[in-house]
């Protein structure tokens, strides 16, 4: 009866999904509508890489290929020093004609205007090949050789700009004397067309020059039917389509489309009933386990009628069994002050056995039903374990005990995540050389996991401790996973930390030794960075690390990730060191799981 009752409500849910689904197949994506080209009233339709904010969304450009538009309506480029008016967009060849927006203020009068230097994040632009650089000279003395002369421009530009002289690079003699005869020198980018000189700086200046840009390539996406964006939460190129988004391109073509939205409602339809019949054994294999924990639960309080494992030998796995009692006394009855950590499946305490051993203890939460089932997971892992890098398990209560309870080895300095941005990063920074060590025995410790056919599933600087000499043990294998090696992937409802989950993994649900990969990356950019995993304070598209740490690293802006304290400015060999450590994260940190790394690679 509950079996038939769930498949019913099921099916209710399968026909309003169909019936939804077709109708959301039938309207277009809104990005792919607020992608639509605009222009500022002059000039050029602007489109991927390039948007206007107020009449684009963020997500139809690149990242710092913003273009506003000036007062007099035309779109304009903000470069470190200059804002440039945009002329001309080549899509096709990915150019774009541009010159100085101060020409426009001297417009009609004679008059130079009054411009900067140029820099250009080469990240993103550079020049095109014909572009040559303009010296303008002012401040100069009046004792200027004949040769100079030949160079001088006339009237004062706007603002109080007053160029003296005019020099292209190919008379690069005059230019280094007028260096030493004039105070001040702008260098500006021109086009070079073989008909330049000082009679005609300003309709040069006007003319412009070209830039290349940088980004990814939209032709694709749009013969297809589509338009380029971007997912900043991703940092990955996106074809915006009229149904929804893709990677890549549309498909199929619009041709298609009717066909397609049919086939999108049918399968659509289908793979919810599957869906729903799979949630009906879920619910079903749910209800026998929770039968099943229950009974273990009941029998895990103490029966003074029955004998204990401890009185008749067993033990779990070859590893020791402690009583409650014992374990009770050796943390102070639980003493809040000793305890060391906190997570989703119990709390870990401090203690000292009767023998003298300093242990730690986990105590798992009384009423969270998956207890029994990590509490076995975490034993079967370890007791099958032996790795200098790993934490060693030292036993365990019967599962008739009051409580179920763990017993480590104690691990007294910390975990990294205390040393990078806790309580002891402010007494004492960590080393680059320990960082280093840290990253080294942190990968092989995973490597020998996947070697063992083992996924941790839950890598992050919480639970990697440090002993008095700062050598690594990784902890916490409550979630780990064994993957047999016959088989690619495990597949699993995503658990795990927030800001070291595979995207992949939290988006297809399969479980590889990539994942644990990814969570490793993390982990590298924190001891970088010394940032944490996740940060609310900061902006939206950077509160997770590894997204902030992909936008520096495609932008080559190393320095804006180090940690000052590393000293990478007068040490080129940590900075050097550093660089590769960043690219090694940057690939492990890919979202497509094919594209990282092996730890037994590194």
């Amino acid at each position: 009866m509950y079996n038939l009752h769930t498949f019913l409500v099921c099916l209710d849910i399968c026909v309003f999904c169909v019936i939804l689904f077709s109708r959301r197949s039938c309207g277009a994506d809104y990005r792919y509508e607020a992608c639509e080209p605009r222009n500022c009233g002059h000039g050029p339709n602007i489109s991927f890489p390039f948007y206007i904010p107020g009449l684009q969304e963020s997500f139809c450009g690149y990242p710092g290929f913003v273009l506003n538009c000036s007062q007099q309506g035309f779109p304009v480029l903000q470069l470190p020093e200059n804002e440039y008016v945009v002329e001309g967009i080549s899509y096709q060849t990915r150019t774009l004609r541009v010159y100085d927006a101060a020409v426009l203020s001297s417009n009609g009068t004679g008059c130079l205007p009054g411009i900067r230097n140029t820099t250009l994040p080469t990240a993103l632009f550079n020049f095109s090949g014909n572009v040559t650089r303009l010296h303008l000279f002012s401040n100069c003395t009046n004792s200027l050789s004949e040769n100079l002369w030949r160079h001088r421009v006339g009237c004062d530009g706007k603002g109080g700009d007053s160029w003296d002289l005019a020099i292209y690079d190919k008379d690069e003699n005059f230019a280094n004397t007028a260096l030493k005869n004039c105070e001040r020198n702008v260098v500006a980018p021109v086009e070079d067309d073989g008909n330049i000189g000082p009679g005609n700086v300003g309709e040069v200046l006007r003319r412009g020059f070209v830039l290349n840009w940088t980004a990814s390539d939209c032709s694709e996406c749009e013969r297809s039917g589509g338009r380029c964006g971007f997912n900043a939460t991703t940092y990955h190129f996106r074809c915006w389509c009229p149904g929804r988004a893709h990677g890549r391109r549309c498909r199929p073509e619009k041709r298609h489309q009717s066909v397609l939205i049919l086939a999108t409602a049918i399968s659509g339809g289908g793979a919810v009933l599957l869906l729903c019949l799979l949630i009906s054994f879920v619910l079903w294999h749910c209800k026998k386990k929770i039968k099943k924990i229950y009974f273990l639960s009941r029998n895990t309080t103490s029966d003074p009628s029955s004998k204990s494992d401890i009185e008749t030998g067993r033990s779990y796995f070859g590893i020791p069994i402690f009583s409650y009692t014992e374990l009770e006394v050796a943390t102070g009855n639980f003493d809040a002050s000793k305890e060391l950590g906190d997570g989703g499946f119990g709390a870990v305490y401090h203690g000292k056995l009767q023998d003298g051993r300093e242990v730690a203890v986990k105590r798992l939460y009384e009423h969270n039903y998956r207890r029994v089932e990590q509490f076995m997971n975490e034993i079967k892992i370890l007791t099958c374990l032996r790795h200098k890098n790993l934490v060693s398990l030292y036993g365990c209560t019967s599962r008739r005990s009051k409580e179920l309870l763990l017993v480590y080895e104690y691990i007294p300095n910390g975990t990294v995540a205390d040393h990078l941005h806790g309580e002891k990063a402010q007494k004492a920074p960590l080393s680059w050389p320990v960082r280093m060590s840290i990253a080294i025995e942190t990968a092989s410790a995973l490597a020998y996991l996947h070697k063992s056919d083992i996924i941790h599933r839950d890598v992050k600087t919480d639970n990697i401790l440090l002993d008095n000499n700062f050598c690594v043990k990784v902890a916490d294998f409550g979630l780990s996973r064994l993957c047999p090696n016959n088989v690619t992937h495990v597949s699993t409802a995503p658990q795990g930390t927030p800001g070291y989950v595979d995207p992949e993994y939290h988006q297809c649900y399969q479980l590889t030794d990539k994942s644990d990969v990814y969570s490793f990356g993390v982990v590298l950019v924190e001891l970088l960075s010394s940032m944490p995993a996740v940060d609310i304070s900061r902006s939206r598209d950077e509160i997770n690390l590894a997204n902030l740490a992909v936008n520096r690293i495609q932008k080559h802006a190393f320095d804006e990730l180090l940690d000052p304290l590393l000293g990478c400015d007068c040490d080129a060999e940590v900075k050097r060191m550093s660089t590769s450590v960043a690219e090694l994260a940057f690939r492990c940190l890919q979202l497509e799981k094919d594209m990282r790394p092996s730890m037994v690679r590194f």
